[in-house]
């Protein structure tokens, strides 16, 4: 089960409502020219753009499970079960970044420190770690601990950079995901060209991911694998952003997972209308997944889409998005990336095989009625039509692929969430973000991810130093 952070419960409803404009959506035609300006061209320099800030995150959640779930821990050789789960940990990020040099070629570089403090470190509440809270081999909490979440040079011609090393990257196959105290983040070198008016490129090559939870580097693997020890060190991502109308918005990209699979997104965003009046904003998402090479991931075959309508007048907007799996195997992506631009992807992703899902999402903003930076939020999805009896992608190899989505067969599942978020709008703690979530799943028997509620508290905290 992952909650990416598309799908904390305000972000899951942002991407895919409408957003309020004071002026209707403009369907003109955007033509395709070069960018007005250079952004190198206006480098300000190594020292004197230099800047060293940062955040400070307190994340705290509580789970519990029900319809006979438990989670485990180990106590003095023992395994011991209970209902609950809490995780309380404070994520703080320093980050040192320099201008980039002035000249035909800028160069700029990027250090990013990331910390880890734990505030509950009882073996019981944390129940022997997670990508939560980060534990020893013996399941107790390691208190405190720090690393390089990023450390990148980048070199910069015209509109368009170079970056290499640890660094972020955002597109609908390899994102950065943020939803717990520290984010992930990659290793590699990846390129965004953004010389058009237009139309932009980005690109990657990555061997490494740094896990939202842990010290050290990793290889890749999926996010539903079968079996965690199934590793890719190579992860090829290329594609564009395209807006061709003011009104709407397209995204195209390819990757290839070696020896796990190629995979293709495509994405799209049209508004119409005035959000005083009446606005539409229609989202499109659809992923192929073929498998490539050495298959280690199983046979793959799987189109995965997702559409949504968000009707937005004045403060309140409503949303109503459906979703389908076309495959015998999971909808599946990178752990540790939010690759999932799907719109019914929350606490759950309703990413079974042959899934269909619906969701309702009801949002207000308190700005409409003298409140800015105040919003609540709820939603309700529902899934059914999980069949993984038709898998044969593990080829008879125990723990290879999917092994074990064969039980699945006639699975559903609910999900119900209510928000609330604030963000500061003046004074020193000025964008500080406060959310709030409390989110209930319940599936049937087989279903992947059982019966759990949780509560999550949210505080972030941006800072500037220079």
């Amino acid at each position: 089960m992952k909650l990416s952070s598309k799908a904390l419960l305000a972000l899951a409803i942002s991407s895919i409502t409408a957003t309020a404009y004071a002026e209707p959506a403009s369907q003109d035609f955007v033509p395709t020219t070069l960018a007005g300006t250079s952004a190198q061209s206006e480098a300000k320099g190594f020292i004197e753009d230099f800047s060293l800030g940062g955040t400070t995150r307190n994340w705290y959640s509580h789970e519990s499970k029900y319809r006979g779930g438990t989670f485990s821990y180990k106590k003095h050789g023992q395994t011991l079960t209970d209902r609950n789960r809490t995780n309380w940990v404070q994520g703080t990020i320093l980050n040192a970044s320099s201008g980039f040099t002035q000249g035909t070629v800028g160069v700029k570089t990027e250090v990013a420190v990331y910390n880890a403090l734990v505030l509950d470190r009882s073996k019981r509440d944390i129940k022997g770690g997670s990508n939560r809270t980060l534990a020893d081999s013996n399941g107790d909490a390691v208190d405190q601990w720090s690393k390089l979440g990023l450390a990148n040079v980048q070199f910069r011609v015209s509109n368009t950079t170079l970056t290499a090393g640890r660094q972020n990257f955002s597109s609908g196959i390899v994102d950065t995901i943020g939803n717990r105290a520290l984010p992930s983040s990659f290793q590699g070198v990846s390129f965004n060209s953004e010389e058009f008016s237009n139309l932009s490129f980005q690109g990657g090559v990555f061997d490494r991911v740094s896990p939202r939870s842990e010290q050290s580097l990793s290889k890749f693997r999926s996010e539903y694998t079968s079996d965690a020890k199934v590793e890719t060190d190579k992860v090829y991502t290329l594609g564009a952003n395209y807006q061709p109308f003011k009104s709407l918005k397209t995204s195209f990209f390819g990757a290839n997972v070696k020896d796990f699979w190629n995979q293709y997104y495509f994405g799209a965003t049209h508004e119409l209308g005035d959000s005083q009046q009446l606005a539409l904003t229609t989202g499109f998402n659809y992923y192929k997944t073929v498998d490539e090479g050495k298959k280690l991931m199983g046979d793959i075959d799987n189109d995965t889409y997702s559409l949504s309508f968000g009707l937005t007048h004045q403060a309140h907007s409503l949303t109503f998005a459906y979703q389908a799996v076309n495959g015998n195997e999971y909808f599946d992506y990178l752990h540790e990336t939010n690759g999932i631009y799907l719109a019914n992807s929350l606490t759950s992703d309703f990413n079974g095989p042959n899934e269909k899902s619906f969701q309702v999402a009801y949002a207000i903003n308190m700005a409409e009625y003298g409140v800015p930076g105040l919003k609540f939020n709820a939603y309700s999805a529902r899934g059914w039509g999980i069949d993984g009896t038709h898998y044969t992608g593990n080829r008879g190899v125990v723990g290879k692929g999917y092994d074990g989505i064969q039980t699945q067969d006639g699975e559903k599942h609910q999900e119900y969430g209510v928000g609330a978020s604030y963000a500061i709008q003046s004074g020193p703690l000025k964008a500080t973000a406060i959310r709030a979530t409390y989110v209930e799943h319940r599936g049937s028997e087989f279903q992947s991810d059982g019966s759990i509620k949780e509560f999550r508290l949210v505080t972030t905290v941006p800072f500037n130093i220079l």
